[in-house]
């Protein structure tokens, strides 16, 4: 097992959806008062709707099959099964990674340059306060299981 990684306090109070919408306010704060550039041409931007509407769907699938399974949805709470169905068969947090991708999707529908900072260092973040304390639930939780399935399947992509 990899070391035990502590939750951070702030892991606790403020959940990944208050960090999402955050990050949505962020990138719209950017587009209004430090566009940079228009990267994105205004006819190519509606390209971000499709990804925003695949993103939810994606974070959607995994929240019904979560609920399915019984086990806890919300970050640190009791985990009773190890969901590995649907798009846990390519990524370890559908759920984060539909955030990110709904994230980048509102940076193309924006178009200018300076939201696409913002989907990465929404990656970073909920990676290290929540993706590795919850991967040390894991390994605890389930074991030898947990790690094999650490093995083929990546934690993004």
């Amino acid at each position: 097992m990899s070391a035990v990684r502590e939750i951070p306090a702030i892991s606790r109070i403020v959940l990944p959806p208050y960090w999402f919408f955050a990050f949505l306010l962020l990138q719209a704060a950017l587009d209004k008062y430090l566009p940079l550039a228009q990267w994105i041409p205004p006819a190519a931007s509606h390209a971000g709707w499709v990804l925003v509407v695949a993103a939810a769907s994606l974070g959607g699938w995994a929240i019904v099959l979560f609920r399915r399974a019984k086990t806890g949805i919300v970050p640190f709470s009791p985990s009773t099964s190890l969901v590995a169905d649907g798009p846990y068969r390519i990524t370890r947090n559908p759920m984060y990674l539909g955030m990110t991708l709904a994230l980048l999707g509102w940076a193309v529908i924006l178009g200018s340059l300076s939201p696409f900072v913002v989907p990465p260092v929404f990656a970073v973040l909920v990676t290290y306060l929540f993706v590795l304390p919850e991967e040390g639930h894991m390994e605890r939780t389930f074991g030898a299981s947990y790690l094999e399935r650490k093995k083929r399947v990546r934690r993004w992509l």
